[in-house]
């Protein structure tokens, strides 16, 4: 993962926010690197990342893939399809073609970082502009490992790229043996 965002697509109304979010739907916005994980790769982290047969109670929280292109629609089409047969079911999740993403609020992002103040303090420390610890690699990567994605190992191989000073780096490792991962 190069970066993600959390915001607000799929709407008609114009600048959404958490308190109206109108006819928009809550979204993560991905940016990836195609020689290191596939869209179809991203696919099927998504598919297996949540139930595509559960209806959602409002728009706000829509299951929704927006694609880009024909290839990126054909492919989510096929990975629906795929999710259909499996369940025998409705799939809920919707495809539609990528307009504009409004970026959500400050205390919406990094949100499993935020929980952890003191690696966010580390964080901030390296780099202290805002809008940097959004757009960094290395704190999306760090989020997601305080969400439970990814495991000790993997942490360990990649330290070095993700460009923490030592004490970011030991208080993360610190969080993530003390949880068992």
């Amino acid at each position: 993962m190069v970066r993600t965002r959390v915001g607000y697509a799929g709407g008609s109304s114009a600048d959404p926010t958490y308190r109206n979010v109108g006819d928009h739907a809550e979204t993560v916005q991905v940016d990836y690197d195609p020689a290191v994980i596939s869209y179809e790769e991203l696919l099927r982290v998504f598919w297996a990342a949540h139930s595509p047969t559960t209806r959602p109670w409002s728009s706000q929280y829509a299951s929704i893939i927006f694609y880009h292109d024909e290839q990126e629609r054909r492919l989510a089409e096929q990975g629906r399809d795929a999710q259909a047969a499996r369940s025998g079911g409705p799939i809920y999740t919707q495809i539609l073609p990528y307009e504009k993403f409004y970026l959500a609020e400050d205390y919406h992002q990094k949100y499993r970082l935020q929980q952890w103040p003191r690696v966010l303090d580390e964080l901030q420390a390296v780099d202290p502009r805002a809008a940097d610890l959004l757009d960094s690699t290395a704190v999306a990567r760090v989020n997601g490992y305080l969400g439970g994605h990814g495991d000790l190992v993997t942490l360990q191989a990649e330290l070095q790229a993700l460009g923490l000073d030592p004490a970011a780096l030991e208080g993360l490792l610190a969080l993530l043996e003390a949880r068992g991962r």
